[in-house]
């Protein structure tokens, strides 16, 4: 179990490592003196995009959510929100802002069909090649489209990109938290992903496809728990380039309570573990070899949150065993445990976490709003996020997450948090 409890220890830093590597180096080649650039390349002839919103149950968000796609930077614009049979306002609320806003249209579905549906229906209607897709609660930068339409208009192999979610409700700790969890997790494994070849996933809150793409690979599943994984891999197969633009911000709303975290994190879990299964066996080919880096990553993390969660169990049983047998206060083994499963490998996790914390500040602090201090938090969450991801993984195992739902995957209101503190994130 020692030399078991090494190599679990050993992941975290490795693959930190990883991505620091990684992300230093496309911060070096594509952000290096560019990075909160304010103002975009636009063309002259700048084709139409469509901003595709879906939404269910938003009606606290949608009216701000639909203004921000609507004052969009890029010249040639109309936006497509979709109402996925909300219960709420939401609907009413579309209705009154399209009656005023000539380049937004408005769909109701009657009953909850889903975020894959909805998108699709979205896209149906929409007039353009390039789709932007965002949530019903982001908030666009103004110049967000401008940024993802860029890829795809310069290279023709490029089937989506990937935008920068920031956090907007900074109000509380746990909030705060993942602020740190964006820019030093999140923000570096896309910028090494990209460098390496593949793209895990694009950030279903604000990114941009190709139609031909979506259209090649069968648009979005409507039996995935998450959309965003299963197409992304799906268009990766089919060998379209995936890419991630860290200009193309775009404010989120995120879970502040541990059940809405716990809630999220286990659906996010599930949904990889069911693209894995679906996607592994026709991804083995040579000829689909760049996508082996991520295949290989998302095989070996769940294989390290088992192996985590059996360390863990095994080394409390042991010490609580030892600690009976020897009649030690139950106040002393608390503090034997805490050794035993730290040892000195949790100083070199905090070393590297540190490290981690120090390179994604420097990378991340164009994209935060000016003046704001919250990346500081993020020291504490490279541990947490670590606990938190070994949980969800085999929380997903354990229920079968990789079975397909029975009908379409539908969706419920998710926890948006307390109180929305700064704006949607603009460049200092």
């Amino acid at each position: 179990m020692d030399t078991l409890g090494l190599l679990v220890m050993a992941y975290p830093v490795v693959m930190a490592l990883v991505w620091l590597t990684g992300g230093v180096y496309f911060w070096y080649r594509r952000e290096r003196g560019q990075a909160g650039v304010d103002e975009p390349p636009l063309p002259a002839d700048a084709p139409l995009v469509s901003v595709l919103v879906p939404c269910h149950d938003e009606g606290a968000n949608v009216r701000e959510t639909l203004t921000a796609a609507l004052e969009q930077s890029w010249p040639s614009l109309e936006v497509v929100a979709v109402d996925d049979g909300s219960t709420d306002d939401t609907w009413e609320q579309m209705l009154a802002l399209a009656a005023e806003q000539p380049r937004l249209r408005v769909i109701r579905l009657r009953t909850n069909e889903g975020k894959a549906v909805a998108l699709r229906t979205a896209a149906l209607a929409a007039r353009s090649d390039i789709l932007v897709c965002v949530d019903g609660d982001s908030l666009l930068d103004e110049h967000a489209v401008a940024w993802l339409a860029s890829h795809l208009l310069t290279t023709a192999r490029v089937g989506a990109v990937a935008g920068n979610p920031r956090i907007r409700n900074r109000s509380t700790l746990l909030g705060r938290l993942q602020v740190g969890e964006f820019s030093a997790i999140v923000g570096l494994t896309r910028r090494a992903q990209r460098t390496y070849g593949r793209v895990f996933t694009v950030s279903g809150a604000v990114c941009a496809f190709r139609r031909a793409a979506l259209h090649r690979v069968g648009w979005w599943s409507d039996t995935a728990v998450t959309e965003d994984i299963d197409i992304s891999w799906r268009l990766q197969r089919d060998h379209w380039d995936v890419r991630y633009e860290p200009r193309a911000l775009c404010g989120i709303l995120t879970p502040e309570s541990v059940g809405g975290l716990w809630r999220q994190r286990r659906r996010w879990a599930r949904g990889g573990l069911q693209t894995l299964v679906r996607h592994a066996p026709s991804l083995l080919s040579w000829r689909r070899r760049r996508m082996w880096p991520v295949l290989l990553e998302s095989v070996v993390s769940i294989a390290w949150a088992l192996a985590a969660c059996a360390v863990v169990a095994a080394t409390t049983v042991g010490v609580l065993a030892e600690g009976v047998a020897a009649g030690t206060p139950l106040t002393d083994l608390g503090v034997d445990l805490g050794n035993a499963v730290v040892r000195w490998t949790g100083v070199v996790v905090a070393v590297v976490c540190l490290l981690q914390f120090a390179v994604s500040r420097r990378i991340e602090a164009p994209y935060e709003p000016a003046g704001d201090r919250t990346l500081v938090w993020l020291v504490w969450y490279p541990l947490a996020y670590w606990l938190i991801s070994m949980l969800a993984a085999v929380a997903a195992v354990l229920t079968l997450g990789w079975r397909t739902p029975r009908g379409r995957a539908t969706w419920s209101s998710p926890d948006r948090g307390l109180v929305t503190a700064v704006p949607a994130g603009e460049p200092s």
